[in-house]
């Protein structure tokens, strides 16, 4: 459907009529299969890990928090080195299965550890740099295979496809726990077979071919802050970033309805789930809409939902706990459905072919390190507040954030490339 042209970017063909120029790209539902089976390998990990490192090695809440905290940090600065290698080489696939790759390994680290701190701290580290090489490329390969005008869609369909996974992945972790009688090495050797899994369909059903060069080529490979000079983007960055610093992060949420409700502490591990079975639900609807009316009121919108998550646990409700833990989880996973895909999809058009990975793993970077920011200021504000307190303090930011956000970022309705900045599209290899 798009053919190269000598110009900066792509320039696009209008789809075929009929069915075919609405159906979801090959490439996508691939990355989103990829992306379910590894998510399904991380995720057994991730949800047995506290519990391994606490009350198996003996490690203090302080400790594992500060371990995870820095790892984190690192697997947002990883995102521009990874982003930056897939746009100088053409390499997308090949950075993404190096991030796949090195998480799959992570797992069978934690096995090789036996008990170490240095070992595990190594296979964290392992996991984090993974996850952060293979993001921004992943992203890139969805922009590049799907045309500009259901990039929503796209990044819907993947998000859900991806977020199944996160749901299957504690589900399959703790029945192997209750088969086994609590042998987390069990856990680390399937985890880690999953994850092979996920490379190995990385290798054989995702493209790696790029489009066809221009007549006359660029230089290759971007420096990875090119994209900063580019007004829009600035924009959207900014944005972004501006609404991620009031973004509290979900494990407070989680703590401040245990807090609330007198959950037990049995029950904590499900709270995720329910989050996440919301997302699930509305990914692909809302990249629909976002295709239809523009990226930038649904990613507003979606704030706007979190706001909705604050003043909903602020609010002096009573009787059943359902009456406070449904709006919450449902709240927030309308946050994420309409917000973490359509920010991609917002900001990729803007980006030309070959800075896209590096454009993208900008964003995701300036957005993440926000967002450890605003977690780290509402653990201050809550120690020496108290919850009630910060939390008001959050939903405050969040109002002023909105604002901004309302007025940075760009107002294309369309959230389509404008005439003579059209996008490209990589081979699509068709799927069953």
């Amino acid at each position: 459907m798009y053919l190269a042209t000598t110009g900066r970017r792509d320039t696009p063909v209008r789809p075929r009529s009929g069915g075919a120029g609405r159906r979801v790209p090959g490439t996508v539902l691939a990355l989103g299969t990829v992306s379910l089976v590894t998510d399904i390998s991380s995720e057994m990990v991730t949800a047995v890990l506290p519990l391994y490192l606490v009350l198996g090695l003996g490690l203090s809440p302080l400790q594992f928090g500060f371990l995870d905290g820095l790892f984190n940090g690192v697997a947002a600065v990883v995102r521009l080195l990874g982003g930056y290698a897939a746009d100088r080489g053409r390499g997308h696939k090949r950075v993404a299965g190096l991030g796949y790759a090195l998480s799959a390994l992570s797992r069978l680290g934690l096995l090789l550890a036996v008990g170490a701190t240095a070992g595990i701290a190594a296979a964290l580290a392992t996991d984090r740099v993974g996850k952060g090489i293979r993001t921004a490329p992943r992203d890139a390969l969805i922009t590049l295979s799907s045309p500009p005008e259901t990039l929503g869609r796209s990044f819907g369909v993947h998000r859900a496809m991806d977020t199944t996974g996160a749901l299957l992945g504690p589900l399959a972790a703790f029945a192997l726990l209750w088969a086994t009688a609590d042998a987390y090495d069990a856990v680390f050797v399937v985890s880690f077979c999953v994850g092979l899994l996920g490379v190995l369909l990385l290798v054989l059903y995702v493209p790696g071919q790029q489009p066809a060069p221009p007549v006359r080529p660029e230089p290759r490979g971007r420096k990875p802050f090119e994209a900063l000079r580019d007004p829009a983007f600035r924009r959207i960055l900014a944005a972004a970033s501006l609404l991620g610093a009031a973004t509290i992060g979900d494990a407070f949420v989680y703590l401040l309805l245990q807090d609330r409700l007198g959950l037990p502490v049995s029950w904590f591990p499900l709270l995720p789930l329910g989050a996440a079975a919301c997302y699930l639900l509305l990914a692909i609807p809302a990249g629909r809409i976002a295709d239809r009316v523009g990226r930038r009121l649904p990613f507003l919108y979606g704030h706007l939902a979190l706001l909705g998550v604050y003043a909903t646990l602020l609010a002096p409700l009573g009787g059943p706990a359902l009456l406070l833990l449904v709006p919450v989880l449902v709240l927030l996973g309308v946050f994420y459905a309409t917000t973490d895909g359509v920010l991609m999809a917002l900001a990729g058009p803007v980006l030309p072919a070959d800075g896209r990975a590096g454009g993208l793993a900008v964003l995701q970077t300036g957005q993440a390190l926000a967002r450890l920011l605003a977690a780290a200021g509402f653990g201050a504000a809550w120690t020496l507040w108290g919850p009630g307190p910060a939390l008001w303090a959050a939903l405050s930011a969040l109002l002023a954030a909105l604002a901004g956000g309302w007025a940075l970022l760009p107002r294309d309705p369309s959230g389509t490339p404008a005439p003579g900045q059209p996008q490209a599209q990589l081979p699509e290899r068709r799927t069953a």
